[in-house]
């Protein structure tokens, strides 16, 4: 026994077949507009490459300027743990006091770690300078040495930016223009 006879079938069939055939094409417009935004996001990742790699190598040449500046006779280098892909890498900071190997910053002293980290920071202002920045303690781990040695770089970076620096530090207080 076939059963009922469903007379709409034809129309049924028409109907579901207009709907399939627009699917289709919102499938293909769907696939075209993938392969588009791909093309735009490889040709974004293509200029953001270029660009870090270009700001990554001024960055390191002033880190570098500034670590001999903090620490004279030293030497300090910026360096990528994954060179090959530079959209995931990371920045690693090699520094050499005078009379030290080289090493990695997590291996220095306290005092040591800041001076280096203040460099990095400051090259990084010198790269992509600011009107104004906000520091807050950033020498408290400073001894008198390395303290008069970073007043002397804020004194370079002074007629460039402003400078808004939170203390305790009665030396940097000293060479503030206003309290």
């Amino acid at each position: 026994m076939l059963g009922q006879v469903n007379l709409k079938a034809v129309e049924e069939h028409k109907a579901l077949k207009e709907r399939h055939d627009f699917l289709l094409e919102q499938i293909e417009g769907l696939k075209e507009s993938k392969a588009s935004l791909m093309k735009v996001i490889r040709a974004i990742d293509r200029e953001i490459v270029r660009i870090f790699k270009d700001t990554f190598e001024v960055v390191n040449q002033h880190f570098q300027e500034l670590f001999d500046k903090l620490f004279p006779q030293g030497r300090a280098e910026l360096s990528l743990s994954d060179p090959t892909d530079l959209l995931n890498t990371g920045v690693e900071i090699e520094a050499q006091p005078r009379g030290k190997r080289l090493k990695k910053l997590s291996l220095l002293s306290g005092g040591e770690t800041a001076l280096t980290s203040l460099a990095f920071l400051f090259a990084l202002f010198k790269t992509r300078p600011s009107p104004f920045y906000f520091l807050d303690e950033v020498e408290a781990a400073l001894d008198d040495v390395n303290l008069h040695r970073f007043l002397n770089m804020l004194m370079e970076f002074k007629g460039e930016s402003q400078l808004i620096i939170i203390t305790h530090q009665k030396r940097t207080m000293e060479r503030a223009d206003v309290l």
